[in-house]
């Protein structure tokens, strides 16, 4: 979604964003802040809320989790009938307050306020020609040329700005678009992330993910196609434009990591394809044992699938800490793996003298994992069998996952092999790339795989050496 990233090295892939869009509700705001709050695993460093009263905008965006950024006064500033919200995490951009979203421009058509979930790939060059042409940017968003370009459409109405827009534009974007009167739900062509539509009674919801239509009570209607521009306005729900077709490039890893296990993506349930992986890692991977132990939280349907297909039982051998926070207090005396142990607690009681199996969904730089089994080591773990379900990350996402540089991803630099003795593990497997894609329950070539196998089905302007498909 930006630029440049000024975040220190992270050992886990982020989601950059989550959208929320409501017309026609009186509590559009409350029921936004209810959303955002169901989305906030897919972004933590910004949130942000714009309703309109069909007359103007007010907005209200800051920095921070949503249950801090939204107190109860500023919500009830927040009035009108149609709102637009969204949750930020950086992927390569500095994180502050003015790359915060939605971001509300005016333009010769009225305002507009813009929530972006993905990453353009020819943000850049765009960028660079609207400079040229004259345009002042405010952000270092990429989210903010695509407002540039409606704004400079000469077309006669919104819906064939946006389309006019959008045919220059290349990458990944589920968007909610809002003007004073007219809620806009677009998704790319590629389809890379989720995005959807409800109803609540007589209002109209969109969400990156249903989970936020369940807090709500929203009935799920359907997935927004790949390339359709939906608008909803006084005549209800429907499709204004469509981009020209592309090959399906679903994002994968929604199904492996970022999405929550009780959403529904991409028409399938991630519970279940999450529980399918680890059943299918166990096929792939069998073991002699005495627990599974799951990362949570993610990797915990993985980890009773595993489970559930060795016959060998599920324990918690690890719990995660939902409440620390940032830690700026820090004891002066080192305590190794200080960081780990603020995230993760072993229960030892079940973990002593047990042959561990560890399932885990991915393994980016491996510090973390390397730490956790040196904490279940201590614990009295009599062995340390990983198992991670799905295949070695080895190249960058440019469609809007926060990604390290390919030579900070373990599995680019090193064997399987290599990786298990820098662990410090008995046994590590990964899942196949088919069994990954099989676990779906969809067509395998309706997916991106760029991260596990180098083929970028979406142009990566600059990378020419990468293939594609």
């Amino acid at each position: 979604m930006t630029y440049y990233s000024g975040k220190p090295p992270s050992d886990s892939l982020h989601e950059e964003c989550g959208v929320f869009g409501i017309y026609n509700h009186r509590e559009a705001a409350r029921l936004s802040y209810l959303g955002l709050q169901q989305l906030q695993h897919r972004g933590q460093e910004s949130a942000g809320i714009v309703t309109s009263d069909g007359k103007k905008f007010h907005a209200h965006v800051s920095m921070g989790l949503v249950a801090d950024v939204f107190k109860p006064e500023a919500v009830d500033r927040l009035v009108g009938k149609m709102a637009v919200g969204h949750v930020r995490y950086a992927t390569a951009g500095y994180s502050n307050l003015i790359n915060a979203q939605p971001i509300v421009v005016k333009t010769q058509r009225g305002p507009l306020a813009i929530g972006h979930n993905g990453n353009l790939t020819n943000a850049n060059i765009l960028r660079t020609q609207l400079e040229r042409q004259g345009s002042i940017f405010q952000t270092s968003s990429d989210t903010e040329v695509i407002l540039h370009l409606i704004a400079r459409s000469p077309a006669n109405n919104v819906p064939d700005a946006i389309k006019e827009a959008l045919l220059q534009v290349v990458g990944a974007y589920s968007l909610v678009l809002m003007s004073l009167k007219t809620l806009y739900v677009i998704r790319d062509p590629w389809g890379v992330r989720p995005l959807h539509l409800g109803r609540l009674n007589g209002s109209w919801v969109a969400a990156s993910e249903t989970c936020a239509f369940d807090i709500i009570g929203a009935r799920l209607v359907r997935e927004v196609k790949p390339g359709e521009i939906v608008a909803i306005d006084g005549d209800g729900a429907r499709t204004v434009a469509v981009l020209p077709e592309k090959p399906p490039a679903r994002c994968v890893f929604e199904f492996v990591y970022f999405s929550r296990p009780d959403s529904r993506i991409f028409g399938g349930s991630v519970y279940e394809a999450r529980r399918e992986m680890g059943r299918q890692l166990a096929r792939e991977a069998p073991v002699k044992a005495d627990i599974i132990c799951g990362v949570p939280d993610s990797a915990n349907c993985a980890a009773v699938g595993f489970a559930e297909q060795s016959k060998i039982p599920f324990e918690m051998g690890l719990m995660r800490s939902h409440y620390r926070g940032r830690t700026f207090i820090e004891p002066k005396q080192s305590i190794r793996d200080f960081g780990a142990r603020m995230k993760y607690v072993v229960v030892a009681e079940a973990i002593k003298g047990k042959r561990v199996v560890l399932v885990d969904d991915s393994i980016v730089r491996g510090t973390t994992s390397r730490k956790l089994v040196r904490m279940l080591r201590r614990a009295g773990a009599k062995e340390i069998h990983m198992r991670i379900s799905s295949p070695p990350i080895t190249g960058p996402c440019f469609y809007g996952i926060d990604t390290p540089d390919r030579d900070e991803l373990i599995g680019a630099k090193w064997s399987v092999e290599e990786i298990r003795r820098h662990l410090g593990v008995n046994s590590l497997h990964y899942l196949s790339l088919k069994g990954m894609l099989q676990s779906t329950g969809q067509d395998p070539k309706n997916f991106c795989t760029a991260c596990f196998t180098d083929k970028y089905p979406i142009p990566v302007p600059g990378h020419g050496t990468m293939t594609t498909d």
